[in-house]
């Protein structure tokens, strides 16, 4: 997805706050000076999520290392483990379980410390009561549910902490409508935000309803050309791939790949463009031929 005038604006700002604790001011200019010239030489298929991977290099070269999210990923992980069963019988009591369980996994979307300065519980909660937000684009999932009928591998490119037990979920329904599927779950390589690795799959027991692998990198979305070769193997494998999150849709939207998206739109560009409230929920597939 082609950079826009408000994302980077946004991607500036957010930059300049995360530097705004230090005392040196020749240094956060000289920051700033650096993070400008990125953003300033970067090409038309450069996407945020990529933007900040090479942010976060310089960031350790001026200031040491990144922020932690360590314990922030293990807190949330917990809190939505300890919803699992709760949320599975309601899963299980839905008109069509598979619509319901993808549905409360795109809700899962929410809990991102990348996309919003905080992330309320309280709000997490309520997003499981909102109609309005939660609907389902009936035509698009026909479309999901013929592909899963005809397809052979699928393939979930995860996003968040917390949201990967509702990804768990979902991926539990699917295997149960298309026992014929071979699930894949991607995760990222290395630590970003609070974006889900290895450790966290473990965690979580995803691991028991697909097979998980690494895409070897450290960017919060899926760049193509960074996967390792493990990872680009599968990922050209798949006859299906659902993209979790902004992230994702921004380094992956007009690849011309079979990709369903499920995300909330949690920033102002989103909800602009797809004419939506904040944090309602989109499941967009793929133009491709």
């Amino acid at each position: 997805m082609r950079l826009n005038s408000m994302c980077i604006r946004c991607l500036v700002d957010k930059q300049e706050a995360r530097i705004a604790k230090f005392q040196d001011e020749d240094k956060n200019a000289s920051y700033m000076k650096e993070i400008a010239k990125i953003i300033g030489e970067s090409d038309d298929e450069a996407s945020s999520a990529y933007l900040v991977y090479l942010f976060n290099q310089v960031y350790r070269r001026y200031f040491g290392e990144i922020k932690d999210y360590s314990e922030i990923k293990k807190e949330y992980n917990a809190y939505v483990l300890e919803m699992e069963e709760e949320l599975y019988r309601e899963i299980q009591k839905a008109r069509d379980p598979l619509a319901q369980s993808l549905i409360y996994a795109r809700i899962g979307n929410y809990i991102d410390f990348g996309a919003m300065q905080h992330v309320e519980k309280e709000t997490f909660l309520n997003l499981f009561r909102d109609e309005e937000k939660n609907r389902l684009d009936q035509e698009v999932y026909e479309e999901f549910l013929v592909d899963c009928l005809n397809g052979k591998h699928f393939l979930l490119l995860a996003d968040n902490c917390g949201e990967i037990v509702l990804d768990k979920l979902f991926l539990k329904e699917l295997g149960k409508r298309f026992p014929h599927l071979e699930l894949w779950v991607m995760v990222r390589g290395e630590e970003v935000l609070n974006d889900v690795t290895m450790e966290d799959a473990e965690a979580t027991g995803i691991c028991s309803v697909a097979k998980v692998i690494s895409n070897g990198n450290g960017v919060g979305g899926t760049v193509e050309k960074m996967l390792s070769e493990e990872a680009k193997g599968i990922f050209d494998q798949a006859d299906i791939i659902l993209a979790k999150g902004q992230a994702n849709f921004e380094t992956l939207n007009g690849s011309g790949r079979n990709i369903y998206y499920s995300f909330l739109c949690k920033c102002d560009w989103f909800s602009g463009r797809f004419g939506v409230a904040k944090n309602t929920g989109m499941f967009l597939r793929e133009s491709h031929k």
